[in-house]
């Protein structure tokens, strides 16, 4: 499986499992010192512990379910998934920039929300 392949597969497992509200298993998808930065809510969730309150606030307690709109490679380390979002709080599209390590762990998700025009 070549290197995009697998940044792929790595982003599609993220989704399902957050789909799933199955934090543990998407928890093992990132390194430990991971960083979810996401703009629309103004704060950077640090480490497995981060990572996990923000999957618990954000996809579980707001019934968060997430559909891929399009993904674009940017390298074997990084790619752009643009994003649906629906839930407790409505709709919103936006993206989801993932950032993983030699070991095929998640090191970093930047999170945005589209803007209106």
């Amino acid at each position: 499986m070549g290197k995009s392949a697998n940044i792929k597969r790595i982003i599609k497992e993220f989704v399902s499992f957050a789909n799933k509200f199955d934090v543990d298993s998407a928890i093992e998808l990132f390194a430990k010192d991971a960083v979810i930065d996401d703009e629309s809510v103004g704060t950077k969730f640090s480490n497995i512990a981060g990572v996990r309150n923000y999957l618990d606030r954000f996809f579980v307690g707001y019934k968060t379910v997430t559909k891929i709109i399009s993904l674009k490679i940017l390298s074997e380390s990084s790619a752009i998934a643009k994003v649906d979002f629906t839930g407790d709080f409505g709709h919103e599209t936006g993206a989801l920039t993932f950032t993983v390590n030699s070991k095929s762990q998640i090191t970093k998700i930047d999170a945005y929300l589209d803007r209106p025009a």
